[in-house]
């Protein structure tokens, strides 16, 4: 079986290229697929996560300008190579799979371009809660653009999803629901420090600034207590939250960290995972706080967490948005130890349910 991952990059921290290596790695290694991993933009960089050797990487160099639209004429003048050098490739690999994880313009191409022996599979790792809410005041240009869309997405073998709430969101596609695997850390955390962690990718839809308001009333009853937040992302908005930090005086108590390749080790050294998203697909990061044994405190935004946080069991889940609500969740954790160390060891036995071979047995039934 010859499979073909399609994507943009993978030298960056993020859960898009944390799973896709995951799965690449386990067809390889365990099921002896041919792997191969194409990009639009590597740009001469290593892999951020580790990969198999027998994995084959091959980078297109259409490096597309990122801080413009995808339709900016910069962009649009690179598509024609883009094709030419994506057809090339196909021809050489010859794949029997193609899984296109990003959004860049061969995924309206893929699903068209491959012979039509070949399984085409577009992944979606982000939840459409709130493009399909907007689409009830959508104007004609908007509902024709998505029966457009949609159009592409009817083309693929299957759309994959994460979670069942998303299924209604694509209504002109053929969807399978499998959710993003986690190999379980053999290690537990203590959940003895006086710190909390957040991580991922450092933009607005992650709410960060939610938290760090949240934070503010947390030290005012426990001024021992720590937030480190892990992750890089957009310049602009990290300094508007070091500026809320300076604002609230939170300077020793909120820390920005370098992202690491293996966040699991890193959690051990934490006593509970803090999440206050505006909105969550199915987080990467939340399956590692499980896998350790962290207990996850969340807001029930649209529309993931839901699916891996059992409330009052391996977590608490607050009303999205409501801060009282959370920041009630949070002192409970925080004052309760015996609690928290109970929903720690649930939060460790209930991480077997994304288990990678779990998961992975869903990808190899849909392939094969």
């Amino acid at each position: 079986m010859n499979v073909l991952f399609t994507t943009d990059q993978i030298y960056k921290h993020g859960g898009i290229e944390k799973v896709m290596a995951l799965k690449a790695n386990y067809f390889a290694r365990d099921l002896g697929y041919s792997v191969s991993i194409l990009t639009t933009e590597q740009m001469g960089k290593a892999p951020c996560y580790p990969l198999d050797p027998s994995i084959s990487l091959v980078d297109l160099g259409v490096n597309y300008v990122r801080h413009q639209s995808y339709f900016h004429p910069v962009n649009i003048f690179r598509v024609f190579s883009h094709y030419r050098r994506w057809r090339k490739v196909m021809q050489n690999l010859s794949p029997d799979v193609v899984v296109v994880c990003n959004y860049a313009f061969d995924f309206f191409w893929t699903p068209l371009c491959v012979p039509p022996r070949v399984k085409t599979f577009k992944e979606y790792h982000s939840s459409r809660f709130y493009y399909h809410q907007s689409r009830q005041k959508a104007s004609v240009f908007r509902r024709l653009w998505d029966r457009f869309y949609g159009y592409f997405e009817s083309k693929y073998t299957q759309v994959v999803v994460l979670n069942p709430d998303e299924v209604a969101f694509y209504p002109q596609a053929q969807t399978v629901v499998i959710p993003n695997p986690m190999a379980r850390f053999p290690q537990q955390a203590a959940l003895t420090a006086t710190k909390a962690v957040a991580a991922g990718r450092i933009a607005p839809v992650k709410g960060f600034e939610r938290m760090i308001a949240l934070w503010r009333d947390v030290v005012v009853k426990h001024p021992e207590w720590q937030l480190d937040i892990y992750g890089e992302g957009e310049p602009d908005y990290i300094a508007q939250l070091r500026q809320l930090i300076q604002h609230h005086q939170l300077e020793q108590h909120v820390f920005f960290k370098t992202p690491v390749p293996s966040l699991q080790p890193v959690l051990l050294d934490y006593s509970f995972y803090l999440m206050t998203s505006w909105t969550e697909c199915f987080p990467m990061v939340l399956l590692e706080a499980l896998s350790v044994g962290l207990p996850i405190l969340t807001y029930d935004a649209p529309t993931g967490p839901r699916h891996i946080v059992t409330h009052a069991a391996d977590g608490l889940l607050a009303p999205d948005g409501d801060s009282a609500a959370m920041l009630k969740n949070i002192t409970f954790v925080i004052a309760n130890t015996q609690e928290r160390q109970a929903m720690g060891a649930r939060a460790y036995q209930h991480s077997s349910r994304f288990e990678l071979p779990i998961v992975m047995a869903s990808w190899q039934a849909l392939i094969e």
